[in-house]
């Protein structure tokens, strides 16, 4: 599970804003609606009739590999650069 979101914006004349976000205190304040979400899903996975363990495996494998993936973003003079550790 990923630990640590790190954003940094360049802007130009200015000096860069960065932002470090703990994601397990995240977690455990949206776990309400994590849970909704998940019930969600599986209720249309079955309306869809898609195997739900398979669906909700599927999905915790994507939240597993996203430790290591980095967005950067450039919008014409402005750089957002997010790191997911």
């Amino acid at each position: 599970m990923p630990q640590l979101l790190t954003v940094r914006v360049k802007r130009p004349d200015r000096r860069p804003i960065r932002i470090w976000v703990p994601l397990l205190p995240v977690v455990l304040v949206f776990s309400p609606f994590v849970v909704l979400a998940v019930l969600g899903a599986a209720v249309a996975c079955h309306v869809f009739r898609i195997d739900v363990v398979r669906a909700l495996g599927t999905g915790w494998r994507i939240v597993s590999a996203l430790p290591g993936t980095r967005v950067d973003l450039e919008f014409s003079r402005t750089a957002v650069l997010v790191a997911i550790r």
